[in-house]
């Protein structure tokens, strides 16, 4: 895929690799920088290096390569299938499972299991992340929609598009939120200081999150969130971001923190319309049993 962006005077002077790490927020600085390497980044129609000094006014223009085919073996890894018919699946998924394969995480997946279960897959998006609308990340569990045709992929990624599915998550997180209703509207991108973290930048996507509280515990809060946008790690930025980071998580959250070998964060409720037959679906499901032994010792504490 081919792209073209004209550089702007607040772009002046601005290495070439980290404009288009902005541009590109799906993709690691290194990977960008591969890119230019391989020629596939043209500054005025002309080759540059990484460290080129862009100008306003410059055209950049550059080529995304496709990924390299690679076989995803199906794997016979038990998955907690909520729904099923010939057009989409809603699944469970457990905690510390990656949802698609990457060049670190060739099996295991839940893709690997789904393929298993179920050989036809929508291929929208191609041969690593076959039927895979959207995403959650590998320490948080719950329910994620998949589709089995093309058709029921698109369907889906518009009402995601659209902003018409229903999700809502449950979180532990440090600190007692006073106020029991709040919306935290702060734009998301890749963390300037560290490309494997995301952070609110001035220059980020839109990211809405709304919550209200659940519970409070001496020292903790209980929140339900309901996303109004999908940025990647959306609600473990924004929760740090107010300084309520979530328990648990590696990433974002304090070292000292309650260890349950990932983020206390659980996609409980998902509901949207089958692309299909228009009717509306809805699912939910209770965080697994480490997430709630957490709220009980919680609980007992005070």
């Amino acid at each position: 895929m081919t792209n073209t962006h004209i550089v702007l005077p607040e772009e002046q002077t601005q290495r070439i690799d980290k404009v288009l790490a902005e541009r590109n927020q799906d993709y690691s600085r290194s990977q960008i920088q591969s890119w230019i390497k391989d020629k596939l980044v043209k500054v005025n129609n002309q080759i540059v290096k990484s460290n080129y000094k862009c100008q306003a006014g410059d055209t950049i223009i550059w080529t995304i390569p496709e990924p390299e085919p690679l076989d995803v073996e199906p794997e016979n890894i038990p998955i907690d299938i909520v729904y099923e018919d010939e057009h989409v699946l809603v699944v469970n998924k457990p905690k510390g499972m990656v949802v698609h394969p990457s060049a670190g995480h060739m099996g295991g997946t839940l893709v690997n299991a789904i393929l298993y279960h179920c050989q036809d897959l929508s291929g929208i998006n191609g041969v690593l992340r076959p039927g895979i609308v959207h995403r959650i990340d590998k320490d948080t569990s719950g329910l994620l929609m998949v589709a089995k045709t093309d058709q029921a992929h698109t369907g889906l990624a518009e009402q995601l598009s659209n902003k018409t599915v229903k999700r809502k998550y449950e979180a532990i997180v440090h600190g007692v939120l006073e106020h029991d209703y709040g919306t935290i509207d702060a734009p998301i991108g890749r963390d300037q200081k560290d490309r494997q973290k995301m952070n609110v930048v001035d220059q980020g996507k839109d990211a809405v999150t709304h919550f209200n509280v659940l519970d409070r515990y001496e020292g903790f809060t209980h929140v339900e969130c309901k996303l109004e946008t999908g940025r990647t790690h959306q609600i473990r930025v924004h929760f740090r971001y107010i300084g309520f980071p979530l328990v648990g998580d590696p990433k974002y959250g304090p070292r000292k923190t309650i260890d349950i070998n990932g983020q206390a964060l659980h996609a409980r409720v998902l509901g949207f319309e089958h692309p299909i037959t228009n009717e509306w679906l809805e699912f939910e499901k209770e965080p697994p049993e480490e997430f709630q032994q957490v709220l009980k010792e919680l609980q007992i504490k005070g």
